[in-house]
């Protein structure tokens, strides 16, 4: 077996952070939370999208890249309302986080040549949300060989491109 090292210097953050944004913060909107990053997301001006990693908004929506990803291009879409559970959500919510889901896998494909995807949501703090308050759906990419033998026997993922660099594929106009 060879020596050689994995560097991930970006989990450091996540290592040592209590898993909260650590970026400016904004005043939310009505109804949202200030500490969650998607509420900041919707509230902040797209002059801090990058920051943000905000790739994308409709009326309604927000895209967000996951700052820590399960793999490259892993993609947070929520509404921009802070609301928990599926009854909340109007038909147009509905309907454009739908339309947000086929954009962003159909990107993902073009840009990142991605070979299927793992979608989900994660309702509620044991059924393992994050961010259990602001619903959010996860488009994860996935490429043949992906689950390599570091990921199965090392306990560590490597992801093999920086979040910036995925922001700027991915960064709609």
């Amino acid at each position: 077996m060879q020596n050689d090292i994995l560097w991930a210097p970006w989990r450091m953050a996540y290592i040592k952070s209590d898993k909260k944004e650590e970026l400016r913060k904004v005043e939310v909107q009505s109804g949202g939370d200030p500490k969650c990053f998607i509420c900041q997301g919707v509230a902040d001006s797209s002059e801090y999208d990058r920051e943000r990693l905000v790739v994308g908004r409709t009326d309604t929506t927000i895209s967000i890249l996951n700052r820590f990803p399960y793999n490259n291009g892993h993609l947070l879409v929520a509404p921009k309302r802070h609301i928990a559970s599926l009854e909340l959500l109007t038909e147009t919510e509905q309907r454009d986080i739908m339309r947000e889901l086929a954009y962003w896998t159909k990107a993902l494909e073009r840009v990142m040549n991605a070979e299927g995807f793992n979608v989900g949501l994660n309702l509620g703090r044991v059924a393992g949300a994050g961010l259990p308050g602001h619903m959010h759906w996860h488009i994860v990419p996935r490429w043949n060989g992906d689950a390599s033998f570091i990921t199965t026997i090392g306990s560590a993922k490597a992801i093999p491109q920086a979040l910036e660099a995925a922001w700027e594929l991915l960064r709609r106009s």
